[in-house]
């Protein structure tokens, strides 16, 4: 980590690969809104039940990785052949999980690693829909892309707009799209592009 530069919260790594033109708009402009499936993770997270070996919301930071954050859960185990182990447990709203979630699991294991000095090789993903945890083991490609995604953030700059995410199902629930405005900004460039063949062919 460079001197001046600021730690990235490990949030932010989850939101910038789900869409970077969205993450782009929350940080600077401060555009986040509630709907109903923020709201909802939200209320998920606030009801969730209280189990023994729990280390609930363990904030952490890393100068050495460069990210900080809030680790959801944290399970307890002791074990006779190592003693005692903290797994980190990344809990979502949805009935399914995606490379940004693993990616964001992958973060935490990786701030909790620097805080323990010792090997975090796993970590597990909770999903509300399905009420199950899922075991991720973390790979090298996970470290390389949490790396990867902090040094994109902190070189995302104001005058640099991202392009749109391929998958335009994303929009439909984000909480960004009355700023973004994708079809009206898609429409007005596909205007501008007749424009210019027009011009070309006079």
């Amino acid at each position: 980590m460079n001197e001046g530069d600021e730690l990235v919260n490990i949030g932010h790594i989850n939101q910038y690969l789900y869409c970077p033109r969205r993450y782009y708009y929350i940080n600077y402009f401060d555009t986040i809104e509630m709907n109903f499936y923020l709201k909802d993770g939200q209320l998920k997270h606030q009801n969730q039940s209280r189990r023994g070996g729990w280390i609930r919301e363990l904030y952490l930071k890393s100068e050495k990785l460069g990210i900080h954050g809030k680790i959801d859960v944290l399970e307890s185990k002791n074990i006779k052949s190592v003693g005692t182990t903290l797994t980190p447990i990344e809990r979502k709203r949805g009935s399914s999980y995606h490379d940004n979630d693993e990616v964001q699991l992958a973060a935490y294991c990786m701030l909790l690693e620097d805080y323990l000095d010792e090997p975090v090789r796993m970590g597990y993903l909770y999903l509300f829909g399905t009420n199950e945890r899922y075991a991720i083991t973390i790979t090298d490609w996970h470290r390389e892309k949490v790396l990867q995604v902090v040094q994109a953030i902190r070189n995302m700059t104001l005058d640099n707009i991202p392009e749109f995410v391929d998958n335009p199902n994303k929009c439909e629930k984000c909480s960004t799209v009355q700023y973004c405005l994708p079809e009206e900004t898609k429409m007005l460039e596909r205007e501008d592009a007749k424009k210019v063949r027009r011009e070309r062919n006079e």
